[in-house]
């Protein structure tokens, strides 16, 4: 087998691998048609979307919550914007249930410029004029968060099929794309008493 031979395979196996391991995509939208686990949704930009659920999938239902029950020892998840000091301001907070400690750990950059995503346990937080400043450990690390009265927060509790409704807003954090364009997911959050603020 020639040099250049055993390159074009070599080619074709890398670009196998990276057809097969996609990205995964994230959802954001209201469901505009239930058919089954099939779902028809909108995107907040407008597009539609096909999403079929898994046979298993996780439903998890948004509810409502407040600076109140963001207390020490809570596992929770926010993504936040850099203030240029080393500290981060809260977009969002989501407080998990135990059951849910651990989940993607650690802090990570997400989506626009200058932002992260930290999913951590409060050490503490500490009440200041302009907000809440969260110390937020994980394996490896912590970070300052402040949270100020306007910063949506949530919390996540067991959901079933029935959660699923016309016009309920939900955020799926990985998505795969099949063959024919519909969205394959193992894991969806829909709105309770909330919506997901993602």
């Amino acid at each position: 087998m020639g040099l250049r031979h055993f390159a074009l395979i070599v080619l074709g196996v890398v670009l196998a691998d990276a057809a097969v391991a996609q990205t995964p995509t994230r959802v954001r939208g209201k469901i505009e048609q239930i058919d089954g686990m099939t779902l028809s949704v909108k995107a907040r930009d407008g597009t539609p979307l096909k999403v079929v659920l898994a046979d298993n999938a996780v439903i998890l239902g948004v509810v409502k919550k407040s600076l109140a029950d963001i207390k020490a020892g809570e596992f929770i998840g926010t993504a936040a914007t850099s203030q240029g000091d080393g500290t981060w301001k809260a977009l969002e907070v989501h407080i998990f249930p135990e059951n849910m400690r651990g989940t993607g750990e650690g802090h990570r950059a997400w989506e626009m410029p200058r932002s992260s995503m930290t999913n951590a346990t409060v050490v503490d937080k500490i009440s200041k004029m302009d907000g809440h400043a969260m110390t937020l450990r994980y394996k490896g690390g912590e970070q300052q968060v402040v949270v100020t009265e306007e910063t949506p927060i949530v919390g996540y509790v067991p959901g079933d099929r029935s959660d699923l409704k016309i016009g309920a807003a939900i955020f799926i954090p990985a998505a795969t794309r099949a063959d024919d364009g519909s969205l394959h997911a193992p894991r969806i959050s829909v709105e309770r008493t909330a919506p997901p603020p993602m």
